[in-house]
C-alpha cells in the first residue's frame, strides 16, 4: 500500500537504536543508511530541523508472521527500557484474530507488532489523528483513484482507506498527529500530474510540483500536497 512513511526524529541514533531493537524481532531488517534517513524497507526515519520538525502522534503497526512474534518485539522492547503502550494480547475489536503489542518510541509514537491472518509484511496499518475526519475524508477521497486506495470502514470517528495489502485510517483524537510524510505508489509519471492536478484543483495546497527528483534517484517522478493537517502526502513512480 506505501511506496514509503517518513518520520522526522528529535535524536536519530536514540530513534534508530529503538527500532533495530524491536523491528529486528520481527525480521524487519535495515534496508539503508545514509546521511538524509534510516530505512526499513517502507518505513524510513529522517532527522527533524527547523522546516521539517519532529513527527508526533502517530501510530503504525508493522506486520508479524505469528503471536510469539509480537511477544518478541514487545518483551525486546521493555527490556532495553522502551515504554509500555499496551501488553500482547487478542484485541478482538479489531478482528477475531487480531493480536497485538504496542511501545512507545523515543518522541512518543505508538509502536505496534501485530499478528492476523493475511498480516502485511512491513507496514500493515498507519492510524493518523486528525483535526477534522470529514475533511481529512474528503481528501483523502479525492487522491485515492490516483493512490489506488479504497474506502473501508466509515464512521464520524474513524474512516479507512485500504490498500493491497494494508490500511490506513484518519481518526478522531486529542492530539492530532503532526508532520508525518506517507508516499503512496504510482506505476505513471501521468498518474502522479493526474494526483497533484486533482488535488489542487480540489483547493488542496502544493508541496512540490510534479516532476523528477534526481537526488534520490534517477528516474524518481513525484508530486507533493498537504493533507487538511499539514501532513506531506506523495506520489511516486520510481521508474525503475
Amino acid at each position: 500500500m506505501f511506496d514509503h512513511v517518513t518520520i522526522r526524529v528529535s535524536n536519530r541514533e536514540a530513534s534508530k537504536r529503538f527500532y533495530e531493537t524491536v523491528l529486528s524481532t520481527i525480521g524487519i531488517d535495515e534496508t539503508y543508511s545514509g546521511e538524509q534517513f534510516t530505512e526499513w524497507g517502507d518505513f524510513s526515519l529522517a532527522e527533524a530541523s527547523a522546516w521539517n520538525p519532529v513527527t508526533h502522534g502517530l501510530h503504525v503497526g508493522f506486520g508479524a508472521s505469528s503471536r510469539e512474534r509480537v511477544d518478541e518485539f514487545w518483551r525486546a522492547g521493555r527490556a532495553a527500557g522502551y515504554r509500555d503502550d499496551g501488553e500482547p494480547g487478542p484485541r478482538p475489536e479489531y478482528g477475531d484474530d487480531y493480536y497485538g503489542g504496542f511501545l512507545l518510541d523515543p518522541d512518543g509514537n505508538s509502536a505496534e507488532a501485530v499478528h492476523f491472518e493475511d498480516v502485511a509484511n512491513g507496514i500493515d496499518h498507519l492510524w493518523v489523528r486528525v483535526g477534522d475526519v470529514a475533511a481529512s475524508k474528503r481528501f483523502y477521497e479525492t487522491i485515492a483513484p490516483h493512490a489506488r486506495i479504497a474506502l473501508g470502514t466509515d464512521t464520524p470517528e474513524r474512516v479507512q482507506f485500504t490498500g493491497e495489502p494494508g490500511s490506513f485510517s484518519v481518526l478522531s483524537g486529542d492530539h492530532v498527529t503532526q508532520d508525518l510524510h506517507i508516499a503512496f505508489p504510482a506505476t505513471e509519471n501521468e498518474a502522479v500530474e493526474d494526483f497533484h492536478r486533482a488535488a489542487i484543483g480540489a483547493g488542496y495546497r502544493d508541496h512540490g510540483t510534479p516532476g523528477e527528483r534526481p537526488d534520490y534517484h534517477p528516474g524518481y517522478y513525484s508530486a507533493y500536497v498537504l493533507d487538511p493537517d499539514g501532513n506531506n502526502v506523495e506520489l511516486v513512480n520510481h521508474n525503475r
